[in-house]
């Protein structure tokens, strides 16, 4: 797939919409994480909340309602709100950042796993990179790394780590799913590594595009035609199409697909492009769409709002997201505890002539 043009002097606002919406996203699901659709909306309508458009208020809890994330009931509310707060999702953008800078466009998927060694608290990752981890420690080889006891290797792992690479590939969603597949080897496989392709070259499609349904297309392409990750995405812009609604969209994903782990590829990049489609180009209604469709819903509004972000650009997306922010970022990743989202933007947009080379 030829890469799309570039417009310079749009690039650095859509590059500092895609860091915010990545933030902003991510904190909107983070209080509901591993919820069900069911609980969510239940929760939304003891708070009267019709529509989406804001972060969400904390709610005592009823006898029906399952406890906030474990990690996530601190500093994620509407007017608790100060910066961004520490989350996985976040940390793994900010560790390809370093990565990038470190090694530029020839890192190695051994490069990817001395980073994690060197940057990353055993205990603040999880599932796939846990174990991936503990086989590096154990003298697995990065190539063998994904494939030794490691259950979770197409659960959505190697899909959160994967937006940065089409932040340093605008318009180039093929090359930016190459280097997420570098990155997703360490500890996916299979559908995982697919879901990380897809997710970078969304993003990468998003910063140039001006029309969403060109940046759903370009970036299925770089999806296997006969993956299960292909078929489902299929199906979601087929009901698309055929003039299903939201939430006609939203239970169809979970009767064909809920049979998934909460945190598997699959499912959840089905819902992931559920709320991009019907959210309509709009930043505010797509991660309040996905948050609505539950399971993993701090990481796919991370995804969702790095999408839109990148599509509306930074200046388009209202304050009533960015001013609780202040502009700040909380990362577990080592050297990279405290940034601000415009550093975090300046940072990746330096990167973008090596990439280009």
């Amino acid at each position: 797939m030829p890469p799309a043009p570039v417009d310079g002097d749009a690039l650095p606002e859509r590059i500092r919409g895609t860091w915010l919406g990545r933030a902003a996203g991510c904190l909107l699901g983070k209080p509901v994480e591993g919820w069900s659709w069911p609980q969510i909306e239940r929760y939304l309508a003891r708070a009267g909340i019709e529509t989406v458009e804001d972060y969400l208020p904390r709610l005592d809890p009823d006898a029906e309602q399952p406890p906030f994330n474990a990690g996530g009931a601190v500093g994620t509310f509407r007017g608790e709100i100060d910066g961004m707060a520490r989350d996985d999702d976040i940390d793994y953008t900010i560790l390809a950042l370093t990565l990038a800078e470190q090694h530029g466009a020839s890192f190695t998927t051994e490069d990817v796993a001395s980073a994690w060694l060197r940057s990353l608290p055993y205990h603040q990752v999880f599932t796939a990179e846990r174990a991936a981890m503990r086989n590096l420690v154990d003298g697995v080889p990065a190539s063998r790394a994904a494939r030794v006891r490691n259950p979770y290797r197409e659960w959505i792992g190697a899909l959160i780590r994967a937006d940065f690479w089409g932040y340093v590939k605008p318009g180039d969603p093929s090359a930016a799913a190459a280097l997420a597949e570098r990155d997703a080897r360490l500890s996916h496989t299979a559908n995982g590594i697919h879901g990380a392709r897809w997710a970078a070259a969304l993003v990468a499609s998003a910063l140039v595009a001006r029309d969403l349904r060109e940046v759903v297309d370009r970036a299925r392409a770089v999806v296997p035609e006969r993956s299960r990750l292909a078929g489902a995405l299929d199906a979601v812009v087929g009901w698309h199409e055929a003039g299903w609604t939201f939430p006609q969209a939203r239970d169809a994903v979970v009767e064909e697909y809920g049979h998934y782990s909460d945190v598997h590829t699959i499912n959840n990049a089905a819902m992931i492009l559920v709320a991009i489609l019907w959210g309509a180009g709009d930043l505010t209604s797509s991660i309040g769409l996905v948050v609505r469709c539950g399971w993993d819903t701090d990481s796919n509004g991370a995804t969702v709002g790095s999408v839109l972000g990148a599509f509306v650009g930074r200046d388009e997306i209202p304050r009533v997201w960015a001013d609780p922010l202040r502009g700040d970022v909380r990362s577990a990743v080592f050297g990279e505890t405290g940034n601000s989202l415009d550093s975090l933007a300046e940072r990746t947009l330096a990167l973008l002539p090596e990439f280009a080379a």
